[in-house]
């Protein structure tokens, strides 16, 4: 009995915590109408292999709803040729490029990377979606703290994204964590010019 209650009050507390992820019309406006000391472009990267079309479509929506808007999303697609038009999108701040190959996620993510002129990279995969508010929070941090990498929290859903299966809570950065339990996942964020101090 403890048990049933216990996975009971948990689905509830999924649902109530939903629910407070979830931003007013007029909270909405506002974050799309800030304005902005410093310009801050994020360049989402998406390596793309065979995604089903209504993944892909979806995928790209949440990009485009998002409330800050200096974005570009940077899609390198392997997929082979009954894949390739669902990338295709009438909006110039999307990137597409058909490769001649699949690479896998490291080749197509450093395609992305090459097409990407942002000040911050975003990775990121074909069958997630952002938060409306995702680009927002990030632009956030990088104001307020100068930060020059970024991870997030994360909830995990089967099939209907407003019913998450599960959430994904994640710590400050915890080295003996981290070395057993790979926490930074989608999205992370990191500065461009970590990329050039690579170089």
């Amino acid at each position: 009995m403890k048990w049933v209650h216990g996975r009971i009050s948990d689905k509830i507390a999924q649902k109530n915590y939903y629910k407070c992820l979830q931003i007013t019309p007029q909270e909405r406006q506002r974050q799309k109408e800030q304005q902005y000391e410093t310009a801050t472009r994020f360049s989402i990267l998406v390596p793309l292999y065979n995604t089903p079309e209504k993944f892909l479509r979806e995928m790209i929506e949440s990009v485009q709803n998002q409330t800050y808007g200096d974005w570009e999303l940077c899609l390198a697609d392997g997929s082979d040729q009954e894949h390739t038009e669902g990338g295709k999108q009438n909006d110039q701040r999307i990137r597409y490029q058909q490769l001649e190959k699949n690479g896998g996620i490291s080749e197509n993510t450093n395609a992305c990377l090459a097409m990407a002129s942002g000040d911050y990279v975003v990775l990121f995969d074909h069958d997630d979606l952002l938060h409306e508010c995702a680009l927002y929070e990030l632009k956030k941090a990088v104001d307020e703290q100068g930060a020059d990498f970024i991870y997030t929290d994360e909830a995990v859903f089967s099939k209907d994204f407003h019913k998450p299966d599960s959430y994904h809570f994640k710590p400050d950065f915890a080295p003996d964590d981290l070395r057993s339990n790979n926490y930074i996942c989608h999205i992370t964020c990191f500065a461009m010019k970590l990329m050039e101090e690579i170089d």
